[in-house]
């Protein structure tokens, strides 16, 4: 079973809302920094936001500032990804993975990661 998964990926109209999900098994998310990040196709992957093990988040992509947010409920092992007015140029496959307590900008810091999830924008 995969360490993290994610869901709540999907086709939505430019303007749109998703809110996509990570769901951990296997670990209690309590003592990890959880961290989004995408990948559009020709593209290299970039950091998109960050949730430390104590809630603060950091915000890797100027793009997505005002418009996606992140949170976390440990109860549930779960990070989500809200993500308003949505644009074309947000498409790619979102991926969530695990770091130390605090987040990073660097990929590498990430040792577990999910399968991604497609998300499309376009009318």
């Amino acid at each position: 079973q995969l360490p993290l998964v994610e869901s709540g990926g999907g086709l939505v109209q430019p303007g749109g809302s998703l809110r996509l999900s990570c769901t951990a098994s296997g670990f209690t998310l309590d003592y990890y920094a959880i961290g989004w990040f995408r990948q559009a196709p020709g593209k290299e992957r970039e950091g998109v936001l960050c949730i430390s093990s104590s809630g603060l988040s950091t915000n890797y992509a100027d793009s997505v500032k005002g418009r996606f947010t992140i949170s976390r409920d440990n109860a549930k092992n779960t990070v989500y990804l809200q993500m308003d007015s949505l644009k074309p140029e947000d498409t790619a496959i979102y991926y969530c993975a695990r770091t130390g307590p605090f987040c990073s900008d660097l990929s590498s810091s990430y040792d577990r990661w999910g399968q991604g999830t497609q998300v499309t924008v376009s009318s």
